[in-house]
């Protein structure tokens, strides 16, 4: 099977100054991850290499230059699904680990348990020997300059690059035809400590299905956990574009024809989820998506999303 690569820096209003930081940032983690796929390596290392690329770059809202929560402090999730068990590792309210993906992959892979959160999730991965950062290495100097003046200023949108959306997640297919789907983040500016979206839940940040699909959402996450947005694109995937009924807003006027080929359906599955969140919930955010075939999908409904992924001809396409 010919492998296949998506990932995703978030939907927000990203400003013009910021464009390219996150072109050269989705083309990055591309690299990362597909200099593994190109070699026959696995689709799980792929997506983690990926997003660590992402959490690394304080463009982003992951690891290093996450958001500040009200208190000033870092605190990061992240999740990674397995398309073929189901299985996942998800962490939360990390305050000590600079690659939440690592974790949330330890997670999957040595932990009884699918989840972890805080002091727990940093216990463990002292014992599985990632180790601890401290906190304030983490805070970037954009992210903290902007938290003082969101707090004195009633967390005006204005004072802050990203302030509801700045998630970023990846997407891999491999050469055995093995799934896996990744999304890390750091929440929102301002949060309330403790405060947990809907990037480390599966089925609302990041769903993986080797019969459908695999999934990575970003937005405003207390309304992708609403409709559980990554699960309902899965669910979208597996019904097939002949299975259901795509709304007439996410339908490409200029191809009548175009849910008639899997390619296509997967992009009009990531408008139909999208469509969906903007209908049931008035909020923003979008998704990226591979098919069970590798092909993409991609949608948003924020003024702009940072993505990019592998073509069929082995070239790397990124867009903000």
């Amino acid at each position: 099977m010919k492998p296949s690569l998506i990932v995703h820096g978030g939907a927000w209003d990203i400003p013009d100054e910021a464009v390219e930081a996150c072109k050269y940032g989705c083309r990055d983690a591309l690299e990362a991850g597909w200099s593994i796929l190109s070699r026959g390596g696995s689709a799980l290392d792929a997506v983690e290499a990926a997003v660590v690329v992402l959490e690394d770059d304080p463009v982003f809202d992951a690891g290093y230059g996450s958001h500040l929560n009200l208190d000033g402090r870092v605190e990061c999730d992240a999740i990674v699904m397995n398309g073929a068990t189901l299985g996942a590792g998800a962490v939360a309210g990390l305050q000590r680990i600079r690659n939440p993906i690592r974790l949330a992959r330890a997670v999957l892979e040595q932990c009884p348990h699918m989840m972890l959160v805080a002091e727990g999730a940093e216990r463990f991965a002292k014992d599985v020997g990632i180790p601890l950062c401290d906190p304030r290495e983490l805070v970037s100097d954009a992210e903290r300059e902007a938290w003082q003046v969101c707090k004195q200023d009633k967390h005006a949108a204005a004072h802050h690059r990203g302030h509801e959306q700045g998630t970023v997640g990846a997407v891999a297919v491999d050469a055995q035809g093995k799934l896996f789907a990744a999304t890390s983040t750091g929440g929102t500016c301002c949060k309330l400590p403790g405060r947990v979206g809907d990037s480390p839940l599966i089925g609302c940040g990041c769903y993986a299905d080797s019969t459908a699909g695999g999934v990575s959402c970003t937005g405003y996450g207390e309304a992708i956990m609403k409709i559980v947005m990554a699960k309902t694109a899965s669910d979208l995937l597996r019904s097939g574009s002949n299975a259901f009924c795509l709304s007439e807003s996410s339908r490409d006027p200029s191809n009548p024809g175009s849910h008639s080929s899997a390619a296509d359906t997967a992009m009009l599955v990531a408008r139909e989820a999208v469509h969906l969140l903007g209908k049931r919930t008035h909020a923003t955010g979008g998704l990226i998506l591979l098919d069970s075939e590798g092909n993409p999908g991609f949608a948003f409904n924020t003024p702009r999303m940072a993505y990019g992924y592998v073509t069929t001809g082995g070239s790397f396409f990124t867009a903000v």
